[in-house]
């Protein structure tokens, strides 16, 4: 206990500390600031006798796998209110006006006072901690009050915390969540060697959200009318590292097909960059208009929220982050099917990146010579391309369920 508060008042002098250098940072503290005042609004706004179900999500990735269960809970119980909270400002300014929860804010930083203060006025049925995020005063809190804590869509590696010869402790806060809903066997044959045993292979409610969207896709005019009958790449949550290799290859092929680029941060700089590589052939999305925007061979998406929607368009898909700390969602461009690319570095530890690697239908790239090799085997070979599509569409399609496993098991034991 007393290492966990050390290691709670290095988190909290860090992210002070690194205000003036971490924009990200300043956004998590700034968002901190009267948090309790507006929880306890909204607590006083609502009915006691409605049911409440907390779910808690790192960032936006984790949102989108607790999104599937959210939303099935609120069409089954529609009084019911859903309190959503992130500690990351990634997730929290994207989706702060998520119009399936009551209520959204920043996670006050654990502890035991804020752990206990937050639940006694949030008031929550249930709690569901979203793959990872397991924050000890929470738990501990939850436990005391018998509050149900159900982790959904967890995956665990040998190798991580838990399962080192120094994270005793670890394990200790892993044994406070009640049942575990998890990604593949391997987390689970993990967290049975640790004697827990309420533990389901549900899947990951990730591919239930990608094939919704690709069900009820919403159709953007501009990136239509950008395509018209064109190939097109598109170039999802790239960064610099990423663009070192993208833009030689851009600029070799952008007469033979279109690329549609949407950075994984909107900055001045890294637009800026795209168009000097690629001058008078490329438009921000924001200046592009219906009559000329078929005249351009790169679109260049300057705003945030669009690119799921956006890989409808797609032929080819490159998507950023290997080149860095991870690998980005490569799941939306495979419900669409195509062929996707990706950096050889950061893209292991995820399971759909290496069941698609396997399945031919991914390709990791280490450099641009490498991307122009894999590349052309598509352009060149059509049936190829679309065998390859295919593969990915099946792929999503075989592994969704996750969220209707979860709802059967809330529904029997829980409410």
């Amino acid at each position: 206990m007393f290492a966990y508060r050390v290691f709670l008042l290095l988190l909290r002098a860090g992210l002070w500390a690194s205000v003036p250098f971490s924009a990200k940072n300043r956004k998590f503290v700034e968002g901190q600031k009267g948090l309790f005042n507006q929880i306890q609004q909204y607590a006083a706004s609502r009915s006691n006798h409605e049911k409440t179900f907390w779910f808690h999500c790192a960032s936006l990735g984790e949102f989108e796998q607790g999104r599937p269960v959210i939303e099935r809970l609120k069409e089954i119980y529609p009084q019911s209110h859903i309190v959503l909270t992130f500690f990351s400002p990634s997730g929290y300014e994207v989706r702060k006006n998520y119009a399936m929860a009551d209520f959204i804010c920043y996670l006050p930083l654990d502890g035991k006072i804020n752990a206990r203060r937050f639940i006694r006025l949030i008031k929550p049925d249930v709690a569901f901690f979203v793959k990872y995020e397991f924050w000890f005063g929470y738990l501990n809190e939850l436990k005391q009050r018998r509050i149900p804590a159900i982790s959904i869509s967890a995956v665990f590696r040998p190798h991580s915390l838990p399962f080192s010869w120094y994270g005793g402790y670890y394990k200790n806060i892993l044994r406070l969540i009640n049942y575990y809903f998890v990604q593949d066997e391997r987390s689970a044959v993990l967290l049975r060697s640790m004697g827990i045993r309420n533990v389901m292979l549900a899947g990951d409610t990730r591919f239930d959200r990608v094939a919704a969207i690709c069900r009820q896709v919403e159709e953007i005019e501009l990136a239509k009318l950008f395509k018209q009958d064109e190939k097109v790449m598109v170039i999802g949550s790239s960064w610099p590292a990423d663009l070192n290799v993208l833009l030689p290859f851009m600029r070799e092929f952008v007469d033979e097909i279109k690329f549609i680029v949407a950075p994984h941060h909107i900055e001045e700089t890294e637009l800026e960059r795209i168009e000097e590589n690629i001058p008078y052939k490329t438009v921000r999305f924001s200046k592009a208009k219906p009559n000329t925007v078929s005249n351009y061979r790169v679109l260049l998406i300057d705003n945030i929220g669009m690119l799921t929607s956006l890989y409808q368009y797609g032929d080819f898909a490159y998507v950023g982050g290997a080149f860095g700390k991870s690998l980005h969602n490569i799941l939306e461009p495979a419900t669409f099917g195509m062929p996707i690319f990706f950096g050889n570095k950061s893209y292991r530890h995820f399971n759909e990146s290496n069941a698609l690697l396997k399945l031919g239908a991914a390709f990791t790239i280490g450099d641009t010579k490498e991307l122009r090799h894999k590349f052309l085997i598509f352009l060149r070979d059509e049936e190829k391309r679309k065998e390859v599509a295919d593969i990915c569409r099946s792929y999503v399609s075989e592994n969704t369920g996750a969220t209707q496993v979860i709802i059967n098991y809330i529904q029997k034991n829980l409410v």
